[in-house]
């Protein structure tokens, strides 16, 4: 019998670390850690600068593509490099790994963006870049490329210049604009395995988004994982028919063991209709999504909106949820699968979707957790949905108030279209708000979760673990004011135990936020090379508001001279701490793309950009760091000896007089320099 065990035990070893897709009964909640053209918000810094607040809520965040594209701004999705060049978009290489380190060690794993099903060119349409990793060159060839690619054009292109391609037609849907891999392709398979094997175990990364997996057949990225060994693998197969999604992780299997899951387009679609239509009764049913099949829940990563689905300008519309974005994400949060939540939704509805986490967590969902439809009155709008976690369960009331929450839950979140409560039975205590930043002062509603009557509450201000004789009490429904930071810790205090402890940290602005003016200057572009005829700015702020009307924009015609060179600009109210603008300068007219730049986001101070090269949309470059500290120096510490005083005004004063015609000489705008001008500068250096 030992013999037979060993024998075995060894035989089931390859199977028991073979990877299977994603981890059974996983409570983690993942971020989408970007949107279309977050250049701003994703940047590799940014997004690790979060990662205290972060890893309160997410356990993965997925982030962009992150290897260079071969210049000019992009999401990744015009892949070039695999091996050698990490200075994408985003950040450069010391500062991924500096981002995906510190993620680790709040205990957030990282998502790679892979893709694999295309790549971009060199220089012409067949050639890829040879790179050297650990020893070994990588290169594909033009032999790796489909052969019925671009629908034939490819082809034809490669017969006439003397190339060849691949004896194979493509696995999966054509995708034109770069060349598709043939995964049949031993070389390609090499390059992907040795790829795929990096981003784990050199840049770390715990796992993988793959683009595009209609691109090629499910049985390569089975064979992919099973290599690799990711612990988090999910597929973007875009289709909302949820059999067709149900074939492709059954397409994954390799000895029967299914290698990744699957976003659930099935339960987008389903949310997107209710929620646009504000008919709740429409998420009825078991074919709604991939995480209401029993077999297949744990293989759903649930999401209501994404960088393809979302409005992303008036000439590209894509698909978006309209209207109940905040319900949307209580339904989303309150269901099996993993979820995923939009960066955007997250940075417009931050506080709110914490609440929903936070529900989450308390009642123990997992992405195997059992739900149920609780819906006894079709004929009402609403629906509602119950969901059994570890520790307790959620009622998701979405609709009209028509239905009466049961006795034996609480409702702990609610907005327009949703409620959230809690089961008695989880036993623990709720906070009114979520942990974050606040203004002078926060006021916090505490609630006891119980199936105790008059259940009191405990908690302390410093950190502290409650106790019966360390705290404060208050009764259930008791509000507290907080004017300064503290780390709220507050339980159930029931037959003189303290239980269902929960920790919320309040970072208190006493300083308050004074809101300011900033300036945009753009470079001349109407001067060569780029010749344009007018300049416009087209401008929208955080919440997506526009400003100076629709496309193209306002045309601004205000220049000013700036070390001698010529800038366009206009001014804006920088109006709370998170607030900022977008621009997209352009030519005016009606026809977006070629007259126009690429979209320049995020801006919440004085800057200065410059139009560059042109491809399809001109690429800006920012240049603040070049023309800002000439700015500063005219209104500021001219001197240099980090202080404002007689000194500086005494040189700002002879800079007027000697009419250099600075940016700063003629203040008040009526062509002359005179003693107005002089007090203007005055003013401005006195109330830095």
């Amino acid at each position: 019998m030992k013999k037979f065990f060993t024998t075995a035990l060894v035989v089931m070893l390859p199977l028991l670390m073979m990877a299977q897709g994603w981890p059974s009964a996983y409570s983690g909640v993942m971020l989408q850690g970007f949107y279309w053209d977050s250049y701003r918000d994703s940047r590799w810094n940014v997004l690790e600068s979060q990662a205290d607040e972060f890893a309160e809520f997410f356990k993965l965040i997925w982030v962009p593509q992150s290897a260079s594209c071969g210049g000019g701004t992009s999401m990744g999705y015009d892949d070039l490099y695999w091996f050698t060049n990490y200075n994408s978009s985003f950040g450069n290489e010391t500062q991924l790994r500096s981002m995906i380190n510190t993620f680790k060690s709040k205990g957030i794993g990282t998502i790679a963006d892979v893709v694999i099903n295309h790549r971009k060119n060199v220089s012409n349409w067949v050639d890829f870049p040879a790179e050297t990793y650990k020893g070994v060159t990588y290169q594909l060839k033009s032999t790796d490329i489909c052969k019925n690619d671009d629908g034939g054009a490819t082809l034809t292109w490669a017969n006439t210049n003397g190339y060849s391609l691949s004896n194979n037609n493509d696995t999966g849907e054509d995708w034109g604009g770069m060349r598709d891999l043939d995964h049949r392709s031993e070389n390609v398979q090499n390059n992907v395995k040795a790829y795929l094997d990096m981003l784990l175990n050199d840049l770390g990364y715990v796992g993988f988004r793959y683009d595009m997996t209609k691109g090629y057949a499910a049985s390569f990225t089975g064979m992919y994982n099973s290599t690799a060994n990711p612990e988090f693998s999910v597929g973007e197969y875009w289709d909302g028919y949820l059999p067709s999604v149900r074939n492709w992780i059954d397409g994954t299997k390799v000895d029967g063991v299914v290698q990744s899951a699957a976003f659930d387009f099935p339960f987008r679609y389903t949310i997107r209709d209710a929620a646009n239509n504000n008919k709740w009764t429409n998420l009825s049913g078991s074919d709604k999504g991939l995480n209401l099949a029993t077999n297949y829940k744990r293989y759903a990563v649930t999401f209501v909106e994404n960088h393809d689905t979302e409005y992303r300008s008036a000439s590209a519309p894509q698909d978006p949820i309209k209207t109940n974005i905040e319900a949307a994400n209580a339904y989303l949060l309150a269901m099996p699968g993993t979820p995923c939540i939009f960066l955007k939704h997250w940075l417009d509805y931050k506080e709110s979707i914490k609440q929903m986490i936070y529900v989450r967590q308390l009642a123990g969902i997992t992405n195997t957790s059992t739900t149920y439809n609780m819906s006894k009155n079709e004929s009402s709008n609403y629906y509602v949905q119950r969901t059994v976690g570890d520790r307790g369960a959620v009622l998701a009331a979405m609709g009209s108030t028509a239905y009466s929450i049961p006795a034996t839950y609480v409702v702990v979140a609610s907005g327009a279209n949703y409620r959230l409560a809690l089961s008695k039975t989880t036993e623990t205590a709720w906070a009114s708000k979520p942990s974050g930043v606040y203004g002078s002062k926060i006021d916090v509603t505490l609630t006891a979760v119980s199936q105790t009557d008059g259940a009191q509450l405990v908690y302390t201000l410093d950190g502290s673990t409650p106790t019966a004789s360390n705290g404060t009490r208050v009764a259930d429904g008791s509000t507290i004011t907080l004017s300064a930071s503290a780390t709220l810790k507050v339980g159930l205090l029931i037959g003189g135990t303290v239980s269902g402890v929960i920790t919320r940290n309040y970072e208190v602005d006493s300083s308050g936020f004074e809101p300011y003016e900033i300036t945009v200057y753009l470079k001349d572009p109407t001067a060569a090379p780029n010749n344009w005829p007018m300049v416009n700015f087209y401008t929208w702020d955080s919440s997506d508001k526009q400003f100076n009307g629709n496309w193209p924009g306002q045309t601004i015609t205000n220049t000013t001279m700036v070390n001698g060179v010529k800038f366009y600009y206009c001014t804006y109210q920088i109006t709370s701490k998170d607030y900022y603008m977008n621009f997209v300068f352009n030519q005016g007219g009606s026809t977006a793309g070629s007259h126009q730049t690429e979209d320049v986001t995020g801006v919440s101070k004085t800057s200065f950009f410059e139009v560059t090269s042109q491809t399809n949309k001109y690429t800006v470059k920012d240049v603040t760091d070049t023309y800002l500290p000439y700015i500063t120096a005219v209104v500021g510490d001219v001197t240099g000896d980090k202080e404002v005083n007689i000194a500086d005004i005494n040189a700002i004063i002879n800079i007027i007089f000697a009419g250099s015609g600075n940016a700063m000489a003629d203040v008040n705008g009526d062509g002359e320099i005179n003693i107005i001008d002089v007090n203007a500068v005055i003013d401005i250096i006195l109330n830095q």
